[in-house]
């Protein structure tokens, strides 16, 4: 449920030796937040570890969700169960290239949905199995990261429509131009806000590597944007197609 995949510095897909860390160490700053939240924080990405009980009690895994550690997160989660996290890294490599990284988004973002439209599909049972803050977590994560992503090219359209109108043609009243230049900086912010949270989540050893590319976050988010879209026309027309990602032994820096 890797909703603050915007965190991660493996957008630089450009640059093999960018996404190394990026992804793990942001997602290793997301499960810290979260088991502060909650301790039945359940996040099964990357290298889980059960006891079989707790699995078959809970369903074991879903066969026709393509996030599959989603799904069972939330089924864990609302099962009352508690996770913890070890202190040893998982070394994992990131795709490097765009045909690789496409199809992992596209079944992210489609997994994501496919979650949402399991749990959410009785909202009041829901909100019984979990408690009023945990039900808001689940909102704002699985909807929040797939709204954003399919919203985000509005944000672009909205941020050139307000360049050109303060630059070219700005507006004559006051108040006018004090809500366009509130609405283009809370734009300007949110990209600060991600490359911050990106710079913080990134090995010290490997902020060196990454540098101005930084600066790329708003192109990342564009092809997060496609990816949604992707997995949004997937989801009715292959909803359970597994798009397999090719992963490498990783590489030591």
């Amino acid at each position: 449920m890797s909703s603050f995949e915007s965190w991660t510095i493996s957008f630089i897909i450009l640059n093999t030796r960018l996404v190394k860390r990026g992804r793990l160490s942001a997602s290793h700053l997301f499960l810290q937040a979260g088991q502060q939240i909650d301790r039945r924080w359940c996040y099964t990405a990357i290298m889980p570890h059960f006891r079989r009980d707790a699995l078959e009690k809970v369903g074991r895994w879903d066969p026709f969700n393509v996030t599959e550690d989603a799904d069972l997160g939330m089924r864990l989660w609302r099962s009352g169960y508690r996770t913890a996290m070890i202190t040893r890294p998982t070394l994992e490599d990131a795709p490097s290239r765009f045909a690789d990284w496409l199809p992992q988004r596209t079944r992210w973002f489609k997994g994501w949905m496919q979650t949402w439209i399991v749990h959410t599909r009785e909202p009041l049972r829901l909100l019984r199995n979990m408690d009023a803050r945990a039900f808001l977590i689940t909102q704002l994560l699985l909807t929040g990261t797939v709204v954003s992503a399919l919203l985000y090219p509005l944000v672009l359209v909205n941020a050139a429509f307000l360049s050109a109108w303060l630059l070219i043609d700005p507006p004559e009243q006051i108040y006018m131009g004090l809500i366009a230049w509130l609405d283009w900086l809370m734009i300007l912010s949110s990209y600060i806000a991600v490359m911050t949270l990106g710079w913080i989540a990134t090995d010290r050893d490997a902020r060196g590597a990454i540098g101005w590319r930084l600066l790329l976050v708003p192109a990342y988010w564009l092809i997060q944007s496609v990816a949604a879209w992707r997995a949004v026309y997937h989801l009715f027309t292959c909803p359970f197609e597994w798009e397999k990602t090719p992963h490498g032994p990783h590489e030591r820096p």
